[in-house]
């Protein structure tokens, strides 16, 4: 009898913890193409990103637009959304990444500074849009006619 419950206390002892089953995150959501709704004038490229736009974990994935005026480099991004009050909440979100945010009450939006570069952000219908590398002088009616193009 003592050699069974010894012999049964090693194999318990032998078992170890049950292995944990690793869950993997949900793959992103696809990327809608918004390319056709950037500005063209100084555009040299264009990138769909799968998954946390301008490395921001806040961001989903969405347009990315790449710009030089010869005079300076700047990106426009576009990230469309199921819905305008999903625009909002990502709005705020992204609000809460810059320093020194102030509100653009034009736009509806945001401009403040994100890794030592401006940035220009707006909720616009589903989407959420802006301008990264641009002071907001000069951002600010790029920005306009950017919203005329989500319309």
């Amino acid at each position: 009898m003592r050699k069974l419950v010894v012999g049964f206390a090693l194999l318990l002892a032998s078992c170890g913890p049950a292995p944990v089953k690793k869950t993997e995150a949900p793959p992103p959501a696809p990327v809608k193409d918004n390319r056709i709704r950037l500005l063209a004038e100084n555009q040299t490229s264009v990138m769909l990103v799968h998954d946390h736009l301008l490395g921001k974990k806040v961001f989903p994935g969405g347009t990315l637009g790449f710009y030089d005026d010869h005079e300076r480099k700047y990106q426009i991004f576009i990230i469309e959304t199921d819905s305008p009050q999903d625009a909002a909440i990502l709005l705020l979100d992204a609000k809460a990444t810059l320093t020194d945010p102030h509100y653009l009450a034009n736009m509806g939006g945001y401009f403040g500074v994100d890794d030592k570069k401006p940035f220009y952000m707006f909720a616009d219908k589903q989407y959420l849009a802006g301008i990264v590398g641009l002071e907001e002088d000069l951002a600010d009616p790029m920005a306009r006619r950017l919203a005329l193009r989500l319309r």
